[in-house]
């Protein structure tokens, strides 16, 4: 019987170390990337200015293109601007929304992506997909995985800390959309792409339970290894569902209801992560999730982030019409408003014994 086995979407490269962006024309040129050095080189044009300063000089054959936003307008921008100019590759230099923005310009022109990540405030660096800002809110775009991935940990120490502290609430809260997805295996049949969960839960599970703290060249490491993981996983599985459940749908009725009082992307699913593990009866993790979150400086209550009980008691009943399709602990249990108001004085009694 023949060996079968298939082949993962991931970068050729991921380079997390100190210093790393100081050689990035040596490694596109050793991966065969791009031996000429014809770069387009994408940033923004505020925070991406001294970076492209310092590189600009190492990187004469590049062409530096400014991106204002994480809108759709931005990247189709982007993509007529790079079209027709013969590039080997195209670099996305910043945050998530500039990398965003590259990865999707990229794939309309068929060039490959390398992504040079300067926070690591989530798991989309090296996923494949695009969230883009439109005119219907935000949509999710499916793009190729980064051909590679470079993060220098001496420029991501120097990012403001808050950014740090949402990755960690993003990788944490893998674990409960594993179990999410274990949860719609068990009711729906929903099929499990083991590989993919494996890869994300381990991710999670890494930061969870590492001592260390943000100020740590191990920690970071570990994150960011975490974070590249988990876009990997969902390259896998062709979907978010390694990365996304329940805490995700909280987070994205955040967004919707309160838009400009919403928090972070990852305090917002760390905290969704928490409460949605004492949601299906996993007290003591629940417990350690908040523990975590609160060591790293993030919310495990509502208040912590300006919202009342009563605010995140609506965040929680609407979540399920974020992501029409998925299902969780929160279709399956189907709560009524009072009963997630009292599953919630709970889950504060829970945390706080």
């Amino acid at each position: 019987m023949p060996v079968l086995t298939r082949l993962i979407p991931s970068p050729v490269v991921v380079d997390i170390s100190c210093g790393a962006m100081d050689d990035l024309a040596g490694l596109l040129a050793d991966q065969r990337i791009s031996a000429s050095g014809k770069l387009a080189i994408a940033t923004s044009g505020g925070s991406g200015l001294p970076l492209r300063h310092k590189l600009a000089p190492v990187l004469p054959g590049a062409d530096w293109y400014s991106v204002a936003d994480g809108t759709i307008d931005s990247a189709v921008k982007l993509a007529d601007e790079i079209k027709g100019k013969r590039y080997d590759a195209v670099v996305g230099l910043g945050g998530g929304k500039i990398i965003d923005v590259t990865k999707y310009a990229a794939a309309r022109v068929g060039l490959p992506m390398v992504a040079v990540a300067t926070n690591l405030s989530h798991d989309g660096l090296c996923s494949p997909v695009s969230i883009l800002d439109n005119d219907n809110g935000r949509g999710s775009y499916g793009v190729p995985t980064p051909i590679a991935m470079v993060i220098d940990l001496d420029v991501i120490r120097d990012a403001p800390v808050r950014f740090i502290r949402s990755g960690i609430g993003d990788a944490i809260s893998n674990i409960s959309a594993i179990a999410d997805w274990e949860l719609s295996h068990r009711i729906n049949g929903e099929p499990v792409d083991g590989l993919a969960a494996a890869m994300a839960r381990t991710a999670g599970e890494a930061v969870l339970r590492h001592p260390g703290g943000v100020g740590t060249d191990e920690f970071l490491t570990v994150l960011a290894e975490s974070l590249v993981l988990s876009g990997i996983a969902m390259s896998i599985s062709g979907d978010s569902r390694p990365s996304s459940g329940a805490c995700h749908e909280i987070s994205h009725a955040f967004d919707l209801l309160y838009p400009k009082r919403a928090a972070s992307h990852g305090e917002q699913v760390g905290l969704g992560a928490a409460f949605a593990m004492h949601l299906r009866g996993a007290t003591e993790q629940a417990g350690l999730f908040a523990e975590v979150l609160h060591r790293h400086g993030l919310p495990v209550l509502p208040e912590e982030i300006g919202f009342s009980v009563d605010e995140f008691v609506k965040a929680v009943a609407y979540a399920p019409q974020t992501r029409p399709g998925r299902f969780t602990i929160l279709e399956h249990l189907d709560l009524s408003a009072d009963q997630i108001k009292d599953a919630y004085a709970d889950y504060v009694k829970a945390i706080s014994s």
